[in-house]
């Protein structure tokens, strides 16, 4: 097993830079030690390659350690700032015991509670957990906060099998069917949708009975919900977290003018969305009339990001 460290010291982005820690524990069995690493080696690769002001740590197998991973918390507790993103992948097997949550680690494993307390260490004020996990639900309770999204890959600790997730939650970093609105950037809500669909199709194809449902919380609390709307509330916050932003990673895009252009587009997008999930509450025509303002000066800054 190996460990992999590459922190890439990019200058800050107009949206603040990202971080990405990914962690994969051990798999017991050495095929599952190999997918766990490729896997791991999968996202770091991708995460370098998202765009300037990404901090990328991946710690794999046998160096995934409890006091390694807490080493690598205090770090970021004392670099990260508040306007950054945070966002933590969980690789490997999980356990549940009725009680407590805890990940397959090298040493004393850890438990959902230590999960929580280190990430509160984390100043940004846009989180996001990936636990792609056996028994994921289970830590979901520990883990929710405000401002934060967890996304878990089984509905709770009850399913134990071995999850195929980490596999399509890394195809959507690079497929581009999981753009679903096409602006260019994978936001945490689209990976969600992409990587579920993906998963349901895979037990469906191999004729399987489902062992895994992939939830996900945004809005604080414990209701997860395998289908994030405005109906339900959830979904906003995933919406606006972006994880892979090809165009950023464009020359061009580096210069301070193009992103500042982004960072308006960014911000435009989350008015949309932060309307849409008002529209239960608003006139219909007002709504009308301020959705179409919004629209209009999205276009216009599209138009001159793409010049």
């Amino acid at each position: 097993m190996r460990l992999v460290i590459a922190l890439m010291l990019a200058g800050m982005t107009a949206q603040g830079a990202s971080y990405f820690v990914t962690v994969a524990g051990l798999g017991g069995m050495p095929e599952y030690d190999k997918q766990f690493a490729d896997w791991a080696a999968g996202f770091d690769r991708q995460f370098k390659e998202s765009g300037p002001g990404a901090h990328v740590i991946t710690l794999s197998g046998n160096s995934a350690t409890k006091q390694r991973i807490g080493e690598v918390f205090s770090q970021l507790a004392h670099e990260v700032q508040p306007g950054d993103s945070f966002a933590l992948l969980l690789i490997g097997h999980g356990s549940f015991d009725g009680v407590d949550y805890k990940i397959n680690i090298p040493g004393p494993d850890a438990t959902a509670g230590e999960l929580a307390a280190w990430l509160n260490q984390i100043p940004a004020q846009r989180q996001l957990v990936v636990n792609m996990t056996s028994c994921s639900g289970a830590s979901l309770p520990a883990l929710a906060r405000k401002d934060r999204i967890v996304i878990v890959a089984t509905k709770s600790g009850n399913e134990k099998n071995a999850t195929v997730f980490p596999r399509y939650w890394l195809d959507a970093l690079h497929d581009p069917a999981a753009d679903a609105d096409k602006d260019g950037n994978v936001s945490a809500l689209e990976a969600f949708a992409y990587t579920q669909r993906k998963v349901a199709a895979y037990f469906e194809s191999e004729k399987l009975l489902a062992t895994e449902h992939p939830m996900m919380s945004d809005t604080g609390n414990f209701n997860a919900v395998r289908d994030p709307k405005p109906e339900n509330g959830q979904g906003l916050l995933a919406g606006s977290f972006i994880l892979m932003r090809p165009e950023m990673a464009e020359n061009e895009v580096t210069a301070p003018a193009k992103q500042k252009l982004v960072a308006k587009k960014d911000d435009l997008e989350a008015k949309i969305d932060r309307l849409k999930y008002q529209k239960a509450a608003m006139n219909p025509e007002e709504y009308k009339q301020q959705l179409a303002a919004l629209l209009l000066e999205l276009a216009k800054i599209q138009a001159e990001i793409d010049e």
